[in-house]
C-alpha cells in the first residue's frame, strides 16, 4: 500500500487516540462529594483541597466529584443516602446533622469556645472529643465514618429590619433555627420566637417573613445572599461553628487499607486548610459586605449576651442529656 501524507496522518493519529486512551485510565473508584453551601465558603474549599490531594497521591485511583449548593439535596437526606452508600462524602455544620446524631447539638451551644483556633484544638483529628464523636457514629448506627471535625468561622445574627446593638433587641423576632434542640432552647432565652427552617429554604423564609431573624457564617450568609432579606448584621460572634467531614460507611469499607489512609489523610490535611480559610473570609466578608452590598453592621458587646446564656449552658446540657459531651469539651 503506497502511504501517502494524508494517510500517515490517519494512522497517526489513530495511534495518538489509542496512546491517550490507554494513559487516561478510568478511575477505580468515584466519591461523590456533597456540600450544602455556595461559593466562597471554606467547605468547598476544603472539597477542592480534599480532591486534589486524594487524586494526585492516589495516582488517580480515586476520583472526587464535587457536588456543592445542595445539588444532592438537604444535609438529613443525604446523611440517609450515605448510609446506602449512594452519595460518600459530604462536608458540612454539626448542626444540621443533630436529627441523626442529638450529640451534635452541644456545638451550638453559644459562647462555648473563645476562637477558632480553640475550638480545633478542643475538637480536632486526635482529640478525645474527635474519637468520642467516632463511638457516637458507631453507637447510632448512622452508617458515616466520622474522618474530622473542625472550625469554619464565627455564627453571626442578622435580621431583615431591627438593629441588633444588644439582648433586648431580640426580644419577639421569630428566629430561624436549624433541627436542633439546643438552637431553640437557647434563642428562647433571649424571648425569641424559635422557626424551624431548613437552610435551603431560609431566604425565601426571611423574605415572607416566615422568620424576621437569623444566625450564620459570614461565608453562608455571603455566598446564599441573605443581605438581600436580612441586611442588619449584628456581630455577635455566638457560636464557633463545627463541621464534619465524614463518609459513607459502606463505601470507606469498599477501599483498600492504603487508599482509606488517603482519604483520612486528606479530610484531616482539608480540615485544617479550612480553618485558615474560615479566618481570611471573616475578615475580608465584613468590609465587602458593608462596602459592596450596603449592610448595615453593628458590633455589640459580648458580654451582655454572655451574660444571658452563662447560667443555663449547664442546665441546658443536662436538660438535652449532653452533660458527658459538655464535660468533654470544658477540659
Amino acid at each position: 500500500m503506497k502511504l501517502t501524507r494524508r494517510t500517515a496522518l490517519v494512522v497517526t493519529t489513530g495511534w495518538m487516540a489509542l496512546a491517550a486512551a490507554g494513559t487516561a485510565q478510568a478511575a477505580d473508584y468515584t466519591l461523590r462529594l456533597h456540600t450544602l453551601v455556595k461559593s466562597p465558603h471554606p467547605y468547598n474549599d476544603m472539597a477542592v483541597a480534599m480532591k486534589e490531594e486524594i487524586e494526585a497521591k492516589s495516582d488517580g485511583r480515586i476520583e472526587v466529584a464535587i457536588f456543592d449548593s445542595g445539588q444532592l439535596g438537604q444535609d438529613p437526606a443525604v446523611i440517609g443516602e450515605m448510609g446506602f452508600g449512594t452519595i460518600d462524602l459530604m462536608i458540612s455544620t454539626t448542626s444540621n446533622a443533630a436529627q441523626q446524631i442529638p450529640e451534635f447539638s452541644i456545638f451550638t451551644m453559644p459562647y462555648l469556645f473563645s476562637s477558632m483556633d480553640e475550638a480545633l484544638a478542643k475538637v480536632g483529628p486526635g482529640t478525645p472529643v474527635q474519637a468520642h464523636f467516632e463511638q457516637i457514629y458507631a453507637d447510632r448506627g448512622v452508617g458515616m465514618k466520622l474522618l474530622a471535625l473542625g472550625a469554619s468561622g464565627t455564627r453571626n445574627m442578622a435580621t431583615a429590619e431591627v438593629a441588633v446593638n444588644g439582648p433586648a433587641d431580640l426580644s419577639g423576632l421569630k428566629m430561624r433555627t436549624p433541627p436542633s434542640p439546643m438552637d431553640a432552647k437557647t434563642w428562647s432565652a433571649f424571648g425569641m420566637l424559635p422557626v424551624t427552617v431548613a437552610w435551603g429554604e431560609l431566604y425565601a423564609a426571611m423574605q415572607t417573613g416566615v422568620a424576621e431573624a437569623m444566625e450564620s457564617s459570614l461565608p453562608g450568609y455571603t455566598g446564599s445572599k441573605l443581605y438581600e432579606v436580612a441586611p442588619n448584621l449584628a456581630l455577635t460572634e455566638h457560636t464557633i461553628q463545627i463541621n464534619h467531614t465524614s463518609m459513607s460507611e459502606r463505601s470507606w469499607k469498599k477501599l483498600p487499607e492504603n487508599l482509606q489512609k488517603i482519604v483520612q489523610d486528606a479530610a484531616v490535611t482539608a480540615n485544617a486548610y479550612g480553618v485558615e480559610k474560615a479566618k481570611d473570609y471573616d475578615a475580608a466578608l465584613v468590609e465587602s459586605l458593608q462596602s459592596e452590598h450596603g449592610v448595615k453592621v453593628t458590633r455589640p458587646d459580648k458580654a451582655p449576651f454572655i451574660e444571658v446564656v452563662a447560667p443555663i449552658q449547664v442546665q441546658l446540657a443536662e436538660e438535652l442529656d449532653l452533660t458527658e459531651e459538655y464535660e468533654l469539651l470544658k477540659q
